[in-house]
């Protein structure tokens, strides 16, 4: 199959390299000094799991220049999506798939926006993985793994080929849970827990967890989630804040979000994809959402200067 990686950042370049590794045609969208690094020296990922040396990679401008493509894996920072869509828009093959490996819930619904419902799929992936450098891609936690589902909850053979495709690579677990939208949330649950603990104190996961008054926080940022997913429809089990407070247990003590890093850094974040949108959901069904509310209203002002929308 021929694979183009949308977004070659820690996620896009983690699986991108992991396939190309396994022999597969892959073709990175990559921008700046990161692109100009893999095009020269090739593409080098370092993994708890064992390293990658790619002396040369496929790196493109756009999809349309070398598609169509049969899998397109989507792995850009969520304001970018739109944009990523219009720029795949004419290069997925007749019965491939867009595969959005994002933080939030909405993805999917964006790209069907401009894609339309034939090609996007619903995915989700869990790593800890970052550009330590251009061309260079940083491994720290978490076993790699992908879940996809078609977006009607039924099974289908091209998502099984690829389940199948992904798990011959070496560093990825791939599968199709019994209900996708349960997986999506169970991982919206745990990333707007750590990204917006982990921003507004700027701790580490295993510091934001061994304290009490940050692991009540941990919990209340869970547990708003969860009762806003359940308003919308999702059957969350009864259990579900337990569970993802054993992944938060889990996760090695060192590990911080990517929004934690972007508002750590003075760069734009998924702030308006995670916490907020627990904020703007629960709104949306009468949920009230305190402590989501608090991480927001406390984040906005860092997220709208480095926007430029306020200086300070």
């Amino acid at each position: 199959m021929k694979i183009c990686i949308f977004g070659a950042g820690g996620v896009g370049g983690y699986f991108g390299g992991r396939l190309a590794e396994a022999g597969e045609d892959v073709h990175f969208v990559a921008r700046g000094a990161h692109a100009e690094a893999m095009r020269k020296h090739g593409l080098t990922v370092s993994s708890v799991g064992g390293d990658v040396k790619l002396d040369s990679v496929n790196v493109i401008q756009s999809p349309r220049s070398a598609g169509p493509f049969d899998i397109v894996l989507v792995g850009v920072k969520a304001w970018q999506v739109i944009e990523a869509a219009e720029s795949i828009k004419g290069s997925v093959a007749d019965y491939g798939v867009v595969i959005p490996l994002l933080n939030g819930v909405e993805a999917s619904e964006q790209l069907v926006s401009v894609l339309g419902p034939d090609n996007v799929v619903e995915g989700l992936c869990g790593i800890v993985a970052y550009i330590e450098q251009p061309g260079h891609i940083n491994h720290v936690g978490l076993d790699p793994f992908i879940q996809l589902g078609e977006r009607d909850g039924s099974s289908s053979a091209r998502l099984a080929e690829v389940v199948s495709l992904f798990n011959r690579a070496k560093g990825i677990t791939a599968s199709l849970p019994e209900d996708m939208r349960v997986a999506l949330w169970r991982k919206f649950l745990f990333i707007v827990a750590m990204s917006g603990v982990g921003a507004v104190t700027r701790a580490p996961i295993g510091v934001s967890r061994s304290i009490p008054a940050t692991r009540k926080l941990l919990i209340g940022c869970v547990t708003e989630a969860a009762t806003v997913g359940r308003a919308l429809g999702v059957p969350l089990p009864d259990d579900i804040v337990d569970g993802v407070m054993k992944v938060v247990d889990g996760a090695p003590a060192e590990a911080t979000a990517s929004m934690q890093r972007d508002i750590a850094s003075g760069k734009p974040s998924e702030l308006a994809t995670q916490n907020a949108a627990v904020v703007r959901l629960g709104t949306e069904v009468n949920i009230d959402t305190p402590i989501n509310e608090f991480i927001s209203a406390a984040l906005t002002p860092l997220e709208r200067r480095a926007r430029g929308d306020v200086s300070f």
